[in-house]
């Protein structure tokens, strides 16, 4: 699908009233909403828009997915780019950290397109088939935005039709009645949604995709039992494996691979407009790792260094977990064709590997400068054998034969060895450690440490380089910090909205 973001989609939602009201998108002279859906093309070209915005460097392109490693212990940056920085240190303000706004904007973008073409599209004569399946494209389009919404500021209003000005005056609504929504969308767009796609329409929403943000949904809420039966669901489609090598799982050619549930097609040529990770070997020092990731990185054995036999203080990147050297560019390994010396990257001494265009033998060339066309995977199926193993766990239910069914086949996949169960107690944090582990790089484990509760803790310690230089601070108020706060934009032109705790 990577064909249909050389041209971008302009929808228009119908937006009305005030110029920054919250939900406005940008308008095409050509078109408007009231003569834009009369085919089946209209219908294509609609929902090709709402995969559009995903590409928006608030969301899902630029450096973004990156950059939220740098609100974990995984990661700092001497660059305080989107003032992620800023927000890691705990002096974010909803007046100043502009990235609190565009990523409320860019949600709501994409929600507003998929209203408008859910609003249009049945008075499209067209393929009844074709309208049912772009109906459930739009309807997980739609649920991923606003679970995005849910996860960074909690409840939002909820809009469901085109926009209209008195929406403006809409005011939030609870962290449940948006999952509930969230859910709603999820299991209306599973039923018609193919299991695949072929040729230009690969990347388009599967039934596979929906039953695996379900089953996000209700890990991120506790709801154990209802994850496990959606991971499950998405087990028994037999449709996904995991890719066999973890640092090909990542790259161009490997693109689409057998592991991929759902991602974000990017796409570089001369008329490029949307593209993914910044990856200048001179200005990739984003989301440099820090030294707490890198000594969670266990032994090849499966311990920690400070249990391991292996481990060699002065050789301490040897041994390790293969997934270290596979993900993490540090001194004196070799990346894109040289060899990384311990100022190189400045903030920590180390940069991450994932989704640059770069291997270990050459610096790969690429159109744009800086910037690679490989997709950004939201879900891939690691993710969902994790998701299983931890909500059975914390059921009471694991079994060996389960983790092997699950953790253990990405261990195994990494050059690990296996877990074996003994308690649930014993199992939880090593679930834990491999979620790190395994997604490190992939901008989840901000989630995962609010998720956990563990964010106030982990979140309250000194950034260090490699070396064991303080960079700086990080810092957690866990009475503010679990949410982000609404802008003070938005809040402008709604002021009945109330304002997370303590902004």
């Amino acid at each position: 699908m990577k064909k249909i973001y050389l041209i971008l989609i302009v929808i228009i939602t119908g937006t009305a009233g005030c110029k920054k009201d919250f939900l406005e998108t940008t308008k095409n002279d050509g078109y408007t909403s009231a003569n834009f859906w009369k085919t089946s093309n209209d219908a294509i070209a609609g929902v090709n828009g709402i995969y559009q915005d995903l590409t928006n460097s608030a969301l899902y392109g630029g450096s973004m997915p990156m950059l939220l490693e740098n609100l974990t212990p995984n990661a700092g940056s001497n660059a305080n780019v989107n003032q992620v920085q800023t927000i890691s240190q705990g002096l974010a303000s909803p007046l100043t950290n502009a990235i609190f706004a565009t990523r409320w904007a860019a949600n709501y973008k994409g929600i507003g397109r998929a209203n408008d073409l859910l609003a249009n599209i049945d008075n499209i004569t067209m393929d009844a088939t074709l309208k049912a399946r772009i109906k459930g494209e739009a309807q997980f389009l739609r649920a991923l935005y606003y679970f995005d919404l849910l996860n960074f500021y909690g409840g939002v209003p909820i809009i469901l039709d085109k926009a209209k000005p008195e929406d403006q005056q809409l005011p939030r609504n609870t962290h449940d009645e948006v999952q509930a929504v969230i859910l709603s969308d999820l299991d209306a767009a599973s039923p018609v949604l193919p299991l695949s796609y072929s040729g230009a329409d690969v990347g388009r929403v599967t039934q596979g995709a929906a039953l695996a943000l379900k089953a996000r949904v209700y890990l991120f809420s506790g709801q154990w039992q209802k994850a496990a039966d959606a991971a499950k669901a998405v087990m028994d489609l037999k449709k996904y494996t995991l890719f066999a090598n973890y640092r090909n799982l990542f790259s161009l050619a490997n693109e689409n691979n057998s592991e991929v549930i759902f991602d974000v097609q990017f796409k570089n040529d001369a008329k490029a407009q949307k593209t993914s990770y910044d990856i200048s070997l001179e200005r990739y020092d984003y989301e440099s790792p820090s030294l707490d990731l890198v000594n969670d990185y266990y032994m090849k054995d499966g311990f920690p260094i400070t249990t391991s036999a292996l481990y060699d203080p002065q050789n301490s990147y040897t041994n390790r977990d293969p997934r270290f050297a596979q993900t993490i560019a540090y001194p004196n390994s070799t990346f894109a064709g040289r060899v990384v010396t311990t100022t190189q990257y400045p903030s920590t001494g180390a940069t991450v590997k994932k989704y640059t265009i770069y291997d270990e033998a050459k610096p790969t060339a690429y159109l744009i400068d800086g910037q690679s066309e490989i997709n950004y995977q939201i879900i891939r199926y690691a993710d969902i054998l994790l998701m299983y193993a931890e909500a059975i766990n914390e059921l009471g239910q694991m079994t060996q034969t389960i983790a092997d069914a699950s953790i253990n086949l990405v261990r195994l996949r990494a050059g690990m060895p296996k877990v074996i169960y003994q308690s649930q107690l014993q199992m939880q944090p090593l679930i834990r450690h491999e979620r790190r582990i395994e997604f490190f790089g992939e901008g989840t484990y901000v989630f995962d440490i609010k998720r956990w509760k563990t964010a106030e803790t982990v979140m309250n310690a000194p950034v260090k380089s490699l070396t064991g230089v303080i960079i700086y601070q990080h810092a957690f108020n866990p009475s503010r910090d679990y949410l982000w706060p609404i802008p003070a934009t938005v809040l402008e032109y709604s002021p009945q909205l109330e304002q997370n705790p303590k902004y």
